[in-house]
């Protein structure tokens, strides 16, 4: 006796409802490659973990109007953002205090090819991005973030969102966090650069003789580089601390 396979109003909605969460949260989240990958790759990635999440489908009604379903779309697609955005938040904090560094030490003028963008950045920026990018996925956070949004399809199943100020103002901690954790990264270049230029100046002051302008560069990229070889063994401890206050928000955030 043959089957038929039959998909109702119902389902549909269901699937486009969590398709939106999805494909919001996927917008952010740092994946290698994801953003410049096949558009075809990337779309099918991201209908294979809607299929996946098919028992959290919610049950919509096939009566709902075409207004109430285009706002519950909305909301999902904006609830997934929010995730995604608070995961890009913990490895872009990296960046931001590379930059910060780069500036201060010279290598600002060094650039190279930015894999995610195809376009010129800094050296040290992308050395801070590759950085974050195998932290992320070294310490499992890849894994508690599908197991939180997962969990999220359960607590708050789709078209159930409701987006609160409390949601937004988490949203804007995780961002100032971001940048505390970009200077205090970059704190401990700075603070031995500007001593460098504090000597340099003494330097100059006493024997105004002594050509200080052409050595001062290398020797601010030297020390640089030097200190931020010290630093990087403190980068696992900085991105665990900055990963488990991010993972508490979006935890707060889907209703864990």
């Amino acid at each position: 006796m043959g089957g038929s396979l039959a998909l109702t109003t119902s389902t549909l909605l269901g699937f486009l409802l969590t398709l939106a969460r999805v494909a919001g949260a996927f917008i952010f989240v740092p994946m290698p490659g994801l953003r410049t990958g096949f558009d075809l790759a990337r779309t099918a990635l991201t209908v294979s973990i809607t299929i996946a999440l098919f028992a959290q489908w919610p049950q919509v009604p096939a009566d709902t109007s075409i207004g109430v379903v285009a706002g519950w779309l909305i909301a999902e697609a904006g609830f997934g953002v929010g995730i995604g955005l608070a995961v890009a938040f913990v490895t872009e904090a990296f960046g931001v205090g590379a930059q910060i560094m780069g500036l201060q030490a010279g290598y600002a003028y060094a650039s190279t090819i930015d894999p995610s963008t195809q376009a010129d950045s800094g050296i040290l920026v992308i050395f801070a991005q590759l950085t974050s990018g195998l932290l992320f996925f070294t310490l499992g956070l890849d894994r508690e973030v599908l197991r939180i949004f997962a969990h999220s399809m359960e607590v708050m199943p789709a078209g159930s969102i409701l987006m609160s100020r409390s949601a937004g103002e988490h949203l804007l901690s995780l961002g100032a966090l971001m940048f505390s954790t970009g200077l205090r990264l970059a704190m401990p270049v700075v603070a031995v650069l500007v001593l460098v230029d504090v000597s340099l100046a003494l330097l100059g002051r006493i024997n105004s003789q002594l050509q200080l302008l052409t050595v001062a560069f290398p020797i601010k990229m030297m020390v640089g580089l030097f200190v931020l070889s010290w630093v990087a063994l403190l980068l696992p401890t900085l991105f665990r601390a900055e990963a488990a206050t991010t993972l508490a928000a979006i935890r707060n955030l889907a209703g864990r």
